[in-house]
């Protein structure tokens, strides 16, 4: 079976792009390195070898080219008037032999500028004929960069093509626009063809396939045709046109007898005259869709005389094929692909329209007659009118009597929920499997036990009497207590602590206040020194006052503040606690005496515990001990340091030369360093 994949051709590099693949090959592949002091001969070699080379990634890189996009003759008439539809074959022809001469052309520069350089007599001369000859051949890929970039074109648009197998069994699917062909191949295969309700929705062809009696169909659906001349046909309906002239297939001509395609069944019977000439020798099958919208018995007397017709047309090639001239059926069918109604017998139909024909064809074919030979069938006939009943033995016939019974279906409790009320009203029974001696004893309610005690001795039925008489009780002894705590409500006080109690809830409840909004703004308010707070409202002062209004002597709490607030931090002392440090401090600060400060700058630092001595829990002795071991401490990572480890682990030896950093180019032959 022949496929045409065209998702493998290679892509086109455009003009530039193919100059500088080759240029750099010949780079890279070829020595590079001459001297002055080479013979002529090494130099004519030299610069030959690059000429040929170039010349040579040419030739293949065009040759592959040119081999790998199809040929048109050579390919099945289908895939030759269709590239020719959306590509032009004659500007195919002219860029695929653009491509060739240039081959050519490359060639013959190479060939002549070899015979020149056989002839250098210096350095000088040679390179200029490679720098000449390489020039040229880059001059006539430069000519030929539209053809190059046409053919990369091509090559996109020809890999987005769909697999088309020309000679395997086919279904194609015509019609006018937007009568149902997409949908219908979307409900008989797996393909995904976009569906709008707008003419031309599908612009190219599509292919999807199907399943019929073990058999792999290929189903083909293509775009709308327009009743116009053939001349005025654009691109997208002649590929419709080039599917039919040239596919051995089943064709099913969609008709639209709602009338909601936009084309009345006049114009639709108009077309499928102008185009029954591609229907020669090709199963047709005439399917009226969109039954759901309007029946077929429901359309007027004038539009069923046009599709008695098409059926007429469509009888001619069943009995071309030698069928059964009186046997209509499977000629005009009737469907919706919205409600799929008759979806599936219009794809049996096509499936068995299309088989009877390619057996037929086979059997008419010469290699026919040599398969018959070697066959015999065998057709058994009765010898006499008494009748032989099949004779099937008891035990067999109670055997399969045994499984039908076994095969009844059994309650499940899915069954048992539907029949109950449903879900949620239906609640399955978890005791009806107990394995007991009587079934009745199932649904008896069970005893819970705790701590060896049955729990329903224990249940009171007065239980909820008493706990009222218990809340009852706790209720009137809640309110005794209440009576009972002292609480300053204002009825035994006299005038003067009336007012002082109002105050005290008063000042509480701002203090309250005061502090849940500090609270709140906590996070975004800074700190405010007591020096910038104008309020005053924290100073021993009013802290007075306000204990005075309250009948409180506010002498002790003032001392007390007084005695607990701290002072101005002191400056640094020379020495704690001693009286040089005393001295220094009743001097006056800017005195001159330079000593002096630096000495008292020295004492109030701490002064450090020198190396050698011996701190408890270290392990020494005594201090000679302990910097002894610090000597060999430091000479055991004086080597270390000096190659720059990181550590005792570390087994890092630098490369001080890497050889991809400090080897010179490899020579001739050789491409791995390693």
């Amino acid at each position: 079976m022949v496929q045409y994949n065209f998702k493998k051709i290679t892509v086109v590099p455009n003009g530039k792009e193919f100059i500088d693949i080759i240029l750099s090959r010949t780079q890279r592949q070829t020595p590079t390195v001459v001297h002055k002091g080479y013979s002529i001969s090494r130099l004519r070699q030299f610069y030959m070898r690059k000429v040929k080379y170039t010349q040579q990634n040419f030739h293949d890189k065009l040759s592959t080219i040119i081999d790998e996009f199809p040929r048109l003759d050579d390919i099945h008439p289908f895939y030759g008037d269709l590239l020719h539809v959306l590509y032009n074959k004659d500007h195919y022809k002219l860029a695929l032999g653009q491509i060739n001469t240039a081959k050519n052309l490359i060639s013959k520069i190479a060939k002549d500028y070899v015979k020149l350089l056989k002839y250098g007599d210096s350095l000088y001369r040679c390179k200029s004929l490679k720098v000449a000859a390489l020039g040229r051949m880059c001059t006539v890929i430069k000519r030929i960069a539209p053809s190059l970039a046409y053919l990369e074109q091509i090559r996109q648009h020809m890999a987005r093509l769909p697999s088309i197998d020309p000679n395997t069994r086919t279904i194609l699917i015509c019609g006018y626009p937007n009568v149902g062909k997409s949908s219908f191949i979307n409900k008989i295969t797996r393909a995904d063809v976009d569906v709008q309700p707008y003419a031309f929705t599908t612009k190219s062809l599509f292919v999807g396939h199907t399943d019929y009696k073990y058999l792999r169909y290929q189903v083909i659906d293509t775009p709308g045709i327009l009743d116009r001349p053939f001349e005025d046909r654009n691109i997208i309906e002649m590929c419709s046109i080039t599917a039919l002239a040239h596919l051995r297939a089943a064709v099913l001509f969609f008709l639209d007898i709602s009338g909601s395609c936009g084309y009345s069944i006049a114009a639709q019977a108009a077309l499928f005259h102008s185009i029954k000439s591609l229907f020669m020798n090709k199963p047709l099958i005439i399917v009226c869709n969109k039954t759901d919208l309007q029946p077929l018995e429901g359309i007027s007397e004038e539009d069923m005389k046009l599709v008695t017709e098409m059926k007429a047309e469509a009888m001619k090639t069943v009995i071309g094929q030698g069928g059964d001239p009186s046997n209509d059926e499977g000629v005009l069918l009737t469907m919706s692909t919205l409600t799929e109604e008759g979806v599936i017998s219009v794809k049996n139909a096509a499936c068995e329209r299309l088989l009877d024909q390619r057996v037929e064809l086979k059997m008419k074919s010469k290699k026919m007659n040599d398969c018959l030979n070697r066959f015999h069938v065998a057709v058994p006939k009765p010898r006499d009118q008494k009748e032989r009943p099949p004779c099937i033995p008891q035990a067999v016939l109670e055997g399969m009597a045994k499984k039908q019974a076994a095969k009844e279906k059994r309650k499940l409790e899915k069954d048992l929920e539907e029949e109950n009320g449903g879900a949620g009203v239906y609640s399955a029974s978890l005791k009806k499997h107990y394995i007991l001696e009587n079934d009745d004893w199932k649904e008896d309610i069970m005893p819970e036990i705790l701590d060896g005690h049955n729990v329903y001795d224990f249940i009171d039925p007065d239980i909820l009497q008493r706990l009222e008489e218990l809340e009852r009780e706790e209720g009137l002894r809640a309110e005794e207590v209440d009576d009972d705590d002292f609480e300053m409500d204002g009825k035994e006080l006299t005038p003067e602590e009336q007012e002082a109690l109002a105050e005290i809830r008063k000042k509480k409840s701002l203090l309250i206040q005061q502090h849940r909004i500090k609270k709140s703004t906590a996070e975004s308010r800074s700190t405010v020194p007591r020096k910038f707070d104008k309020d005053k409202r924290f100073t021993s002062e009013r802290m007075g006052r306000q204990l005075s209004v309250l009948g409180l002597d506010p002498s002790l709490a003032i001392n007390r503040a007084r005695s607990k607030s701290r002072g101005r931090k002191r400056e640094r002392s020379l020495h704690r606690g001693g009286n040089d440090g005393e001295d220094v401090m009743d001097m006056d600060v800017d005195q001159p005496n330079k000593k002096l400060r630096t000495r008292s700058r020295s004492l109030s630092r701490s002064v450090s515990r020198p190396p050698g001595e011996v701190v408890a829990g270290e392990g020494f002795k005594d201090s000679a001990q302990k910097v002894k071991a610090l000597k060999l401490a430091k000479k055991s990572v004086k080597k270390r340091n000096k190659d720059a480890r990181r550590g005792e682990a570390d087994r890092v030896i630098p490369t001080l030369k890497p050889k991809h950093l400090f080897s010179g180019k490899r020579s001739t032959g050789k491409t791995d360093r390693r």
